[in-house]
């Protein structure tokens, strides 16, 4: 059955709900920037131009979507422009959507149809999906001081999420994000497809990101990024 529940926010600009009736507790709710938030002039200029653009889009930060007693942690780079900037839920609207959702019902960490909507009823299981930057960046690339800025938010949400044992890192600069969110010296915990680290008491585990260009390219196959997933799941169970 679909269910239509779509991030609301208060007057103050704090999310109160959650799409497809997955809304976290409020230890989560707190770890989400407010939808005007001002910390990255650049990123908060970006977003009024995308408002006076397409004001029926989402143009906001993108919150956390999932299971909020997740084991799993997905840590993507930043909204797409037409993606999650477009509909408000992450990897939603484009092909990283495509293959990461695909994935993540084949090995059960969802249920229900991706339809490439907020709305499409899709529930993820045992797993939450979050940015290292939660507005859309300019040309997808987002600079180092407001990834460094937006780290205050993934550390938020990591430590609100009490069960989370693995979080799964979608390229070299969300794993680099993560391991300075978790203390980590980046030198112990090298990025490379398919790794798999210890990082105090998570498992890191690192897969080239799941965007258009890097599979087009070659960089990385959709049998490449199951693999992931696979060891992920054979892990927790």
């Amino acid at each position: 059955m679909k269910t239509s529940t779509i991030e609301k926010r208060s007057a103050d600009g704090k999310v109160t709900a959650q799409v497809n009736g997955q809304v976290p507790p409020a230890t989560l709710l707190a770890t989400e920037p407010d939808r005007n938030c001002p910390l990255c002039p650049r990123l908060a200029e970006f977003r009024a131009q995308a408002r006076a653009k397409e004001p029926s889009w989402f143009n906001a930060p993108v919150s956390s979507f999932g299971d909020p007693n997740a084991r799993v942690l997905i840590v993507g780079l930043a909204p797409g422009l037409q993606g999650a900037n477009r509909t408000g839920r992450p990897f939603t609207g484009d092909y990283a959507g495509d293959l990461l959702y695909a994935t993540l019902l084949a090995y059960g960490f969802a249920r229900g149809h991706y339809e490439a909507r907020p709305d499409d009823g899709l529930a993820l299981v045992d797993c939450l999906i979050s940015n290292a930057v939660r507005c859309v960046p300019p040309q997808n690339k987002p600079l180092p001081a407001e990834i460094n800025t937006c780290r205050s938010f993934l550390s938020l949400t990591i430590e609100a999420l009490p069960r989370v044992r693995a979080i799964v890192a979608l390229g070299r600069i969300a794993h680099e994000t993560v391991a300075k969110a978790l203390g980590v010296r980046g030198s112990t915990v090298p990025f490379a497809h398919g790794a798999v680290h210890q990082a105090g008491r998570f498992r890191l585990y690192d897969s080239y990101h799941c965007s258009r260009y890097n599979t087009n390219t070659g960089v990385l196959t959709p049998e490449m990024f199951r693999s992931v997933f696979a060891k992920l799941k054979a892990d927790l169970d």
